[in-house]
Formats: structure tokens, C-alpha cells, sequence
């Protein structure tokens, strides 16, 4: 039986450490979207455990933690850039409330999003 490269016996595709980069720019792309563990394993043809852990592998830290650091980053782009209310970055950053956004953003960066927007402010 001959076997394409990249494919295991059972005939289901390998994963590789660009096509895992693959699946992290399509994820910046949909931030906005609700994405979990499941779902992005599932998208990469992995079980949860071996995603997570191949996951870890490339990006030295869990699919959640990096995931949560994207949305934090976007949010912040989003406040300096524009006049959109701190519920509408919560959407677009895919926190889906700004009450959402205000935790991870006073727990991880140490200011609420309003104040972070007055400092950090990029438009006129």
C-alpha cells in the first residue's frame, strides 16, 4: 500500500508545524468568532489533547492563554484607533461583552479599557 507524504496509514493528515500556522492566521482573521479547544482541533484534524499539546509546542503556551492574548492585543488596537464603544471592541474582539472585556483587560494589562483608551489614544 503506498502512502502520500504527510498522511498517516489510516489515511488521515498530518499536521505540521506551518499548517498549525496556517490555522493561527486563519484564527486572527475571526477573532470575532467564538472559537474554543474543540473547534480549532477539529478544523486542525487533531483530538483536542494532541492539538493543545502540539499547540504548546509551537507557541510555548495553551490554545486559551494565546488565544486571550490576541483578542487582548486586537482590543487594544481597536481603542487606539478608533471611537468604537468598549462594547463594540469587546464584539469585534470576540469577547462578546464588555463586562467580558473590562475582566481579562483589568486582570491581564492592569487598567480598565476606558483608561487605557485616554492614555494610549492614536487619533485626533
Amino acid at each position: 500500500m503506498r502512502r502520500c507524504p504527510g498522511t498517516r496509514l489510516t489515511g488521515s493528515p498530518r499536521r505540521t508545524p506551518y499548517e498549525l500556522s496556517e490555522l493561527l492566521d486563519w484564527v486572527l482573521e475571526h477573532l470575532d468568532r467564538p472559537l474554543t479547544v474543540e473547534a480549532l482541533a477539529a478544523r486542525a484534524a487533531m483530538s483536542p489533547r494532541t492539538f493543545a499539546r502540539r499547540f504548546k509546542a509551537l507557541t510555548g503556551t495553551t490554545p486559551h492563554r494565546w488565544l486571550l492574548e490576541r483578542r487582548l492585543h486586537l482590543a487594544e488596537e481597536l481603542l487606539e484607533t478608533t471611537d468604537l464603544s468598549v462594547d463594540a471592541v469587546a464584539v469585534r474582539a470576540g469577547f462578546g461583552g464588555a463586562d467580558t472585556l473590562r475582566h481579562h483587560f483589568a486582570a491581564r494589562r492592569g487598567v480598565a479599557p476606558a483608561a487605557y483608551r485616554r492614555a494610549f489614544r492614536r487619533i485626533p
